[in-house]
């Protein structure tokens, strides 16, 4: 069997759920303890939060994904291309997270600059060993394993 080259759609999309899994429940915590610190403590403020982040970026992460295969024509797999691809997601993610924070607090204020800034560090270490993580999957291993399994699913 040929060794494949290049990261398949399923991986991308597969990669990106675990991403928000991670990143949504970092979400949420990080609402919580800013919200909390400032007297305004919402478990539901934190909940729309992780949900509308959950949706919006899962979209905006593939993008992203898809967008560095093109750039480097490969994945991602020298810690200098992983630190400049969290660099670049970074950016994105943490525009994204303050947009959705102001909206759903119906303010554009430091709370939601506060929640936007500590998630760009959590979050920063979290996408690093993310990557990394993810370098450890063998490329076609997670493709191999759907299509030996597909008999299963019309039974």
């Amino acid at each position: 069997m040929h060794k494949l080259k290049k990261s398949s759609h399923i991986r991308s999309v597969l990669k990106g759920i675990s991403w928000r899994i991670i990143a949504t429940t970092d979400t949420v915590l990080v609402v919580l303890l800013v919200t909390c610190l400032t007297g305004e403590c919402s478990l539901e403020s934190a909940l729309k939060i992780g949900a509308s982040e959950f949706i919006v970026k899962l979209l905006i992460y593939y993008a992203h994904e898809r967008l560095w295969l093109q750039i480097l024509d490969a994945r991602a797999e020298t810690n200098k291309q992983i630190l400049f691809k969290s660099v670049s997601w970074r950016v994105v993610a943490t525009a994204t997270t303050f947009i959705i924070t102001g909206v759903i607090l119906e303010a554009f204020d430091e709370i939601a600059l506060y929640i936007a800034l500590t998630e760009l560090f959590t979050k920063f270490i979290l996408y690093y060993l993310h990557e990394k993580l993810w370098l450890k999957i063998p490329l076609g291993k997670i493709r191999n394993f759907l299509k030996r399994n597909s008999w299963k699913r019309t039974l």
